[in-house]
């Protein structure tokens, strides 16, 4: 299995429960995500992008198809079994940064390297802070931070441990055009310098054609797919 894609989506369907009865948030959806390929994910609000990413972590589970993350059935894993699987291996990035309040730049980069138990924990911490420019705010708390040096925090814990697969939800979507541009560069040049798989959800035009391939939902489904920048 170590040959296998990071992610195969097969035939994946989704139904919550809501007051008005159940809702189909995906259906029939088929995706594969390949070694160190990047792949977008746009449409419109309520489409179903947050909802993928949730099911193809491990986080949600799917009500119909199969989710194989690194050849793995998450079907067959209880949570414990998915948090092993994705430890060390599987980083995400949000649009709303999910620090740690009570730790500092530093100490939140190191985290999930502790967790993973890896050596030298803080010295990679503070060596990925200063390749996203951070070098002089290791030990500052987030409400010392801005949106973007925050955002610039979670990119660096994100791909510290040094991941195969990066889910990032709307990593820019918080910050001003400027701050943008600048998280989108460092990410997307840190992705490849990683050979990590990248599933993006954006809904900027000009992030999701810097993907290999942009694949449109709409009402829970694929409806398009375009190819995007080069490898």
């Amino acid at each position: 299995m170590n040959d296998a894609p990071p992610l195969i989506l097969d035939d994946v369907g989704l139904t919550l429960p809501s007051a008005a009865g159940p809702v189909e948030i995906l259906r029939h959806l088929s995706l594969t995500l390949n070694d160190g390929e990047r792949v977008a994910l746009v449409g419109p609000s309520g489409s179903g992008k947050s909802s993928l990413i949730a099911v193809a972590a491990g986080l949600e589970q799917p009500s119909a198809g199969r989710v194989m993350l690194f050849g793995q059935d998450l079907a067959k894993l209880d949570e414990d079994g998915r948090a092993k699987l994705r430890r060390g291996r599987v980083s995400l990035v949000f649009q709303s940064f999910h620090l740690l309040p009570n730790m500092t730049a530093e100490e939140n980069v190191a985290a999930p390297m502790e967790i993973a138990r890896r050596p030298n924990a803080m010295a990679e911490a503070r060596t990925w802070l200063d390749r996203v420019g951070l070098s002089a705010r290791l030990r500052h708390y987030p409400h010392q931070l801005s949106g973007g040096e925050q955002q610039r925090v979670a990119l660096a814990r994100a791909l510290a441990p040094r991941p195969k697969l990066i889910f990032a939800d709307e990593p820019t979507g918080n910050l001003d055009s400027t701050n943008a541009r600048h998280v989108a560069d460092l990410m997307l040049d840190l992705v490849a310098d990683a050979g990590a798989a990248l599933l993006l959800v954006t809904h900027d035009p000009a992030l999701a054609a810097r993907a290999q391939r942009v694949v449109t939902l709409r009402d829970g489904r694929p409806v398009a797919e375009a190819a995007g920048a080069p490898a």
